[in-house]
């Protein structure tokens, strides 16, 4: 067996970990139970998974219930001490503390003044947000494809399918600085069941790669005429940006939209980035 089959033997392994924390995000973390799941010794395996994914497990569980937690404060109004319970937090003030120290700000000022709320005014009154408007720039991007997991479920969890996409890359050596992680995404959470939400975590190589006999395929992303809105911030922020670039920008815009699905290109990940240095490229399908 060479080098790659037995990384890959440890990757197959690791995904089986990552699978239960996203499923189990409510629960108190199990160590001992995820050595279980990982079929690997407990004296060992989180040394293994700091070595394959950069990050202590503690530090993934922590990073996914608080990249959560800005969701239900951005998109909802679901009490914050539920929050900071759901969130694996025995008191509000050490939720507060945590979050405020990877935000910049409080929860309360992040559900009430965060990045998210300036698409908001906006809305209110068509005209206003003239910089948000000069974010958004008009592109011809050529077809490409890309390596692809497919992902059913709410949008915010697509990050199962990334981690996925990933440990499978790196099992085969492939994981470069060339990658470009795209976000392929077909349905409109307002009109589809948030169980229902079709969407892809992919990654461009500039390579042919043979994905024969693995959860990975080949998508294709269309080539055409994009709108493009940078966004600068969390992820939890992004249903905020979609709400402004089509119901302000597209129908002001002179353009209408192309049958083709919106992708989004990650230009750094919160595996090393601070959420509000987040960057992230929504590309909007336009009719030429």
């Amino acid at each position: 067996m060479n080098d790659i089959s037995h990384r890959a033997k440890y990757a197959a392994r690791l995904a089986r970990v990552l699978d239960h924390i996203y499923d189990h995000l409510d629960e108190p973390l199990d160590i001992e139970r995820l050595a279980q799941i990982a079929y690997l010794s407990p004296y060992h395996w989180h040394r293994i998974y700091h070595a394959m994914y950069g990050e202590s497990v503690a530090t993934t569980v922590r990073r996914l219930r608080l990249h959560r937690a800005a969701g239900f404060l951005a998109n909802g109004s679901m009490p914050i001490a539920e929050i900071a319970r759901r969130s694996g937090y025995s008191s509000l003030q050490s939720f507060t503390r945590t979050f405020s120290a990877v935000f910049g700000i409080p929860p309360a000022q992040y559900r009430n003044a965060g990045t998210h709320t300036r698409f908001r005014p906006s809305l209110a009154n068509p005209g206003e947000n003239a910089m948000i408007k000069r974010d958004v720039v008009i592109r011809d991007i050529e077809s490409f494809d890309v390596l692809a997991v497919d992902h059913v479920g709410p949008y915010m969890q697509i990050g199962k399918a990334f981690d996925s996409l990933m440990g499978w890359l790196a099992s085969r050596g492939l994981l470069s600085g060339e990658m470009r992680m795209i976000g392929l995404y077909y349905d409109d959470p307002s009109a589809v069941k948030e169980s229902e939400l079709r969407s892809k975590a992919g990654v461009y190589l500039p390579r042919a790669v043979d994905v024969t006999g693995g959860p990975v395929s080949v998508a294709s992303v269309a080539g055409g005429k994009y709108a493009v809105l940078r966004h600068q911030g969390p992820y939890a922020d992004m249903a905020a940006a979609y709400q402004w670039l089509y119901g302000e920008w597209l129908v002001n815009s002179g353009y209408e939209a192309a049958d083709a699905p919106v992708f989004e290109e990650y230009l750094n990940t919160p595996q090393d980035t601070a959420p509000s240095d987040l960057l992230t490229d929504i590309c909007l399908p336009l009719l030429s």
